[in-house]
């Protein structure tokens, strides 16, 4: 999963960011590396999951399609990142033939 991306380091903006840092003389612990790959996928997860919802929309009901619409466009209520990402991996626990 991570390691698959065709992506390069130079598109991705915090990966060039890092190397700059770098290269300016900064250091990096031994877990920021893997926190950053993890962050990136759970980016991935996330646009996954939305373009999933994108192709099925029409097929939602409306009053799923008000819910969903709500709690995207709600910039002042966001979820808790610790409560997505337990609803994240619920949901992919319980997708696991996905």
């Amino acid at each position: 999963m991570g390691g698959d991306s065709n992506v390069s380091a130079n598109d991705n903006p915090l990966a060039r960011a890092l190397a700059q840092w770098k290269g300016e003389g900064g250091s990096l612990d031994a877990d920021w590396e893997k926190r950053a790959a993890l962050i990136q996928e759970e980016e991935r997860i996330l646009h996954c999951l939305g373009a999933a919802v994108i192709t099925r929309w029409n097929s939602l009901p409306m009053e799923v399609q008000r819910e969903l619409f709500a709690s995207a466009t709600s910039l002042s209520d966001p979820l808790p990142t610790a409560e997505l990402k337990n609803q994240i991996a619920r949901f992919l626990h319980s997708h696991k033939d996905l």
